[in-house]
């Protein structure tokens, strides 16, 4: 009996992106950590929001916020030319973004540079400019896409080079922090990986009592399990403080720079994109 063959397909740019990322990713000795939280407080105010901000948004604002009284969240670990840690002096934040790349969904990922000083509307504008700008007209996306179809040799001495080398490139190419969700498809994620010191990630909120697992998986050569613990705690504390107070105060961004714009350290109404994100 004759069988059909089947065919063979090339690698397109955001799978070769993502197969380099998990080649990375799978060497870092990562551990999950998770709480459940308690959002109920913010469901109003979130939603009267003149911006009607994703939660991604929110939990990326209060991770942020976190992580700039916490020095040790915005560490890396660096292997050449020695192992060291570099500390980076603000927080960046890479998004995974589904976005259609020739009649196929794939993961883009889209940097933002200090979302501690950046208003929740200010985050909420480019979340949105990253989800729905033409792939071409994204900078980063559009550079991810080019380098896929360089050699892999050539790609993954690269990778390696700014994981390892230099924190100020590794920071600033990557993020300090990842930030990935299923959770408006209904779904969990169990154990991301990530290249990254620290990944933070949320499942489907309960639309009742509206709470939710969140999980912050990191890189345990950089931190260890319970300071994780208290930092998810503070991740809440934010949520249901700083968060809900901006919320209540649906505090206006004006005008809003392009992420990827910009120099020197960020100020408040300062967005950057430059690294692999709802």
């Amino acid at each position: 009996m004759h069988e059909p063959r089947g065919r063979y397909l090339p690698m397109p740019g955001p799978r070769r992106f993502i197969g380099d990322l998990v080649h990375f990713a799978h060497r870092i000795p990562s551990a999950p950590v998770s709480r459940t939280m308690d959002l109920s407080a913010l469901v109003g105010p979130r939603t009267r929001h003149p911006s009607r901000p994703s939660w991604a948004t929110l939990f990326m604002r209060a991770y942020a916020l976190v992580g700039a009284a916490n020095p040790p969240l915005r560490r890396s670990y660096l292997a050449f030319p020695w192992p060291r840690l570099y500390e980076h002096p603000w927080m960046n934040c890479a998004l995974a973004i589904e976005r259609t790349y020739q009649g196929e969904e794939g993961v883009f990922v889209g940097l933002f540079r200090a979302p501690e000083q950046q208003t929740i509307a200010e985050i909420q504008h480019w979340v949105e400019w990253y989800k729905n700008e033409t792939l071409e007209k994204v900078g980063f996306f559009r550079m991810a896409l080019r380098f896929g179809y360089v050699p892999r040799p050539i790609r993954r001495a690269l990778w390696w080079a700014t994981l390892n080398v230099s924190g100020q490139k590794r920071c600033k190419r990557f993020g300090t922090f990842g930030l990935s969700s299923y959770g408006s498809l209904g779904a969990e994620q169990v154990h991301p990986i990530s290249p990254l010191t620290t990944t933070l990630t949320y499942g489907p909120i309960d639309p009742a009592s509206h709470k939710v697992v969140v999980k912050l998986i990191y890189d345990h050569r950089v931190l260890d399990g319970a300071y994780v613990a208290r930092r998810l705690r503070e991740i809440e504390e934010t949520l249901n403080g700083a968060v809900l107070d901006e919320l209540n105060a649906a505090a206006g961004a004006g005008a809003v720079p392009k992420p990827h714009v910009g120099t020197g350290a960020p100020t408040p109404a300062r967005a950057i994109d430059s690294a692999p994100g709802v």
